[in-house]
């Protein structure tokens, strides 16, 4: 697997990814996403990471969601959930 430092997700990627987790080594532990990824963007990542096996896929929502719809929400999900992470720091 390659380091983060050397791994370079396409924009329509990273748009879909909230956080990466990486091990002690800077390899790449656990990517989650708003909504779980397809398996050909699955595919992409293991292609990008060079690691055919990667599975430390997780995401925040359970629902899958189709490229138009992402696009039409994304904003929208995005603020809510930022908005509602820095309510829950507040208390």
């Amino acid at each position: 697997m390659k380091l983060m430092s050397s791994v370079n997700f396409p924009l329509h990627l990273q748009d879909k990814i909230f956080e990466i987790r990486y091990d002690s080594d800077n390899s790449i532990l656990k990517i989650t996403s708003y909504f779980p990824f397809s398996e050909s963007e699955k595919q992409e990542i293991h292609s990008i990471l060079d690691d055919p096996v990667f599975d430390g896929f997780h995401s925040i929502f359970s629902d899958f969601v189709d490229e138009d719809e992402w696009n039409r929400t994304k904003d929208q999900i995005k603020k809510r959930f930022r908005d509602e992470l820095v309510d829950i720091d507040k208390i």
